[in-house]
């Protein structure tokens, strides 16, 4: 029975150590990422997050639970999988988008006062909208009217996720507040 070596102690706290451990690392965590997604411009973008994470927590890796070899592969694959999931759930948003879009009736050309009435919604729903503050506007359109998920919203807009979320929220709030009696009615 052979002892296990001591791992040499790693401080990835100091630049040269996180370097070699980038350079060492970076293919294997880059392969583990593209074998979850598939798409090489989302696995670069796992690998540079995985390593930033390790360079701003770098206690998050306790050497005496493993090599870093393994504990990087598997944090690539765990944001790689829950870059799927994310992707995985905007597309079912949009098939239920598109369901809803070919459930609704279809324009009916003979009908000009059907055509005005559709019309005159769409203008009031943009103008509600437009009295919206741009960033608040914004996040209802993409929640909304794109499907995305408040992730997705909040990495289009480079905002904290809370943000995102708080920006339809309040949007909301005010739409309700100022055209609540409108919408009821209507």
């Amino acid at each position: 029975m052979t002892k296990l070596a001591a791992q040499p102690q790693l401080d990835l706290s100091d630049r040269s150590c996180f370097e070699r451990v980038f350079s060492e690392h970076e293919r294997g965590v880059y392969a583990a990422a593209y074998r979850v997604l598939g798409n090489a411009t989302t696995a670069h973008d796992v690998v540079q997050d995985v390593f930033m994470r390790i360079w701003t927590r770098p206690e998050r890796f306790d050497p005496s639970r493993g090599e870093i070899g393994p504990f990087l592969k598997l944090m690539a694959r765990s944001r790689a999988l829950d870059l799927w999931r994310e992707g995985d759930a905007a597309g079912r948003a949009g098939d239920r988008l598109k369901v809803v879009v070919e459930m609704e009736q279809p324009v009916n050309t003979d009908r000009p006062d059907l055509l005005a009435e559709q019309a005159e919604s769409a203008a009031e729903a943009r103008a509600m909208l437009s009295d919206l503050p741009r960033a608040q506007r914004q996040a209802i359109v993409l929640a909304y009217l794109a499907g995305l998920a408040s992730e997705e919203i909040s990495a289009k807009s480079c905002v904290p996720v809370g943000t995102a979320k708080s920006r339809m929220r309040h949007g909301l709030s005010r739409l309700r507040d100022e055209y609540g009696a409108q919408l009821q009615a209507a």
